[in-house]
């Protein structure tokens, strides 16, 4: 799957990843000053929790669980399993909480994904085809090839694609401002201060949300050939995907189109919006870089992520505030570098 694996390199620079990621997740040796920033941060995302912890709806319950989940020796009343379960039972608690919970497992175990919230979505969330896919997924690991087949069947007829990344981003952007971030968490060498900080918990944590199986999907819709019910299924998947909440699913719908076309026109229009989503993930990731050192950026994005919506709007509305087109220029080349060539816009061109 060529095209997946290209897009995998993109998504390196998506909204999770292309700022730095939460300090407790950071065990490389480090100068002093950084050391002693890094405690300050882990101390800063400890009292975030401890603040928002009290709290009874599920929204900042939600950021809560995010927040303490990657820090070490947590307290057992405030850590990520007893955070996630108050949220899931709050009374305003939607799919996006169970979603989450998804990850309060044991890896080691083979126990991933969570089998009680799996099965709670599929209850809870039936039209959206992240949740079948999810479930595809296990069911491949499995060997569970008939169960598999009817997993794309139902992701096939749902009505949408979400893996609630948007809430969780509100969620996070709205726990994170409950206290200023000390002094000692700022970076003295960047020049966008609380807001910095503020954006790299942000959009560091929302990376680890749990991911439906793509990849088996994708090789499931591949082997299509001479199946018509499955070519159907996939093609209606496809349609579904292009308009999904992440660029990952958009990426897995063009594919889709891709492959299955039965003309050389549609598969060259395919890789034409293949190629456009690459270059908005890579320009996405330039102004994220720049959230750590230009206040009004990492404050602008930190405002769209407390609108919520999905992971692929919030993309979107940045490129676009920002001035940077979402097609790619003409002769610009995916495989080269961010920053190579004159065709990449740089941080002039991007300014607000």
């Amino acid at each position: 799957m060529p095209g997946l694996r290209q897009l995998a390199l993109a998504l390196v620079c998506t909204l999770g990843v292309c700022i730095a990621p939460s300090p407790a997740l950071a065990k490389k040796a480090r100068p002093p000053a950084r050391e002693a920033r890094t405690a300050a941060l882990i101390a800063f995302q400890r009292d975030l929790v401890s603040v928002l912890a009290p709290r009874a709806d599920a929204l900042p319950l939600l950021g809560a669980a995010l927040l303490a989940r990657p820090l070490p020796k947590q307290a057992k009343w405030n850590d990520f399993h007893s955070l996630i379960a108050r949220a899931v039972a709050a009374p305003d608690s939607g799919p996006a909480q169970r979603w989450v919970q998804l990850a309060d497992c044991d890896a080691e175990a083979d126990a991933c994904p969570n089998a009680a919230a799996l099965a709670a979505l599929l209850e809870q969330a039936p039209d959206n085809a992240a949740v079948w896919l999810l479930k595809l997924g296990q069911d491949v690991r499995a060997d569970k090839h008939e169960a598999a087949r009817a997993d794309l069947a139902h992701a096939a007829q749902a009505r949408l694609y979400d893996d609630y990344t948007g809430t969780s981003l509100q969620a996070l952007a709205t726990s994170v401002s409950v206290l200023p971030p000390p002094k000692a968490t700022l970076d003295p060498t960047a020049g966008a201060g609380a807001a910095g900080v503020q954006a790299m918990l942000v959009f560091g944590i929302a990376g680890a949300q749990p991911q439906p199986g793509m990849h088996a999907a994708a090789a499931l819709c591949e082997a299509a050939d001479g199946d018509q019910a499955l070519g159907a299924d996939c093609r209606q998947l496809g349609k579904t995907l292009e308009w999904g909440s992440s660029p990952l699913a958009r990426s897995l719908g063009l594919h889709l189109r891709e492959v299955l076309a039965d003309d050389a026109s549609a598969r060259e229009q395919a890789r034409r919006e293949r190629r456009d989503l690459v270059w908005q993930l890579q320009q996405f990731a330039q102004l994220a870089a720049r959230a750590q050192v230009d206040k009004a950026q990492a404050q602008h994005l930190l405002g769209l992520a407390r609108k919520g919506g999905t992971e692929m709007s919030l993309l979107l509305s940045a490129l676009r505030d920002a001035g940077v087109p979402t097609t790619a220029p003409a002769g610009w080349d995916p495989h080269k570098p961010a920053g190579a060539g004159p065709a990449t816009v740089g941080p002039g061109h991007a300014a607000r």
